[in-house]
């Protein structure tokens, strides 16, 4: 799909926070603002992610990824590293 330009006029302070929220979690605000969007989109079609989001191992593998990651244990690889044979 074509992406199309919007622009945003927001508080400094929400500015601040999507920046630095986008940062620390490795991706833009482009793509914060577009999955928060698309989430809002699904919600409101009635397509919610709720039976992933609900399983008990989904839940559980998130609080683990959470977890390292506030904790500074998370063990970062290259993409080479990852998806070489």
């Amino acid at each position: 799909m074509a992406k199309n330009r919007l622009n945003l006029s927001l508080d400094q302070d929400l500015v601040d926070f999507a920046k630095l929220f986008a940062a620390e979690n490795r991706t833009t605000v482009a793509e914060v603002i577009t999955q928060y969007l698309l989430s809002l989109k699904r919600r409101a079609q009635g397509e919610t992610t709720t039976k992933i989001l609900a399983h008990p191992a989904f839940h559980e593998a998130m609080e683990d990824v959470q977890a390292k990651l506030s904790e500074g244990k998370a063990e970062w690889h290259t993409f080479d590293e990852t998806f070489s044979d």
